[in-house]
């Protein structure tokens, strides 16, 4: 199992995977497959890692940039995956934008 941490798009993802190698897209990326999340049978929902979960959901090969990687550690048990800001390291919380739903 694999800790890969990386920056996309102002953010610095921390996710799990079982494969890491050199990418055969091109020199320069690295490629991360079967991603890992926790069981959708879990009885606490993580909103960072459902949002990870959805935006990952038809991914089976993710090329990343080796200048967007920041760590690639191999580790014995799967984590918690997280977005963090890349200023501050602070674990960045997805909520919902819309806020609750009002009954009419």
């Amino acid at each position: 199992m694999y800790k890969i941490s990386f920056l996309n798009q102002g953010k610095v993802y921390e996710l799990f995977a079982r494969q890491v190698s050199g990418s055969e897209l091109s020199y320069g990326f690295i490629e991360v497959s079967e991603l890992v999340f926790e069981g959708e049978d879990s009885v606490v929902i993580d909103p960072t890692e459902e949002r990870m979960r959805e935006e990952f959901a038809d991914v089976e090969v993710l090329h990343i940039p080796m200048h967007s990687v920041i760590r690639v550690e191999q580790v014995r048990k799967r984590g918690t995956c997280v977005i963090r800001d890349s200023e501050t390291g602070e674990k960045v919380t997805q909520l919902p934008v819309d806020g609750p739903r009002r009954k009419r």
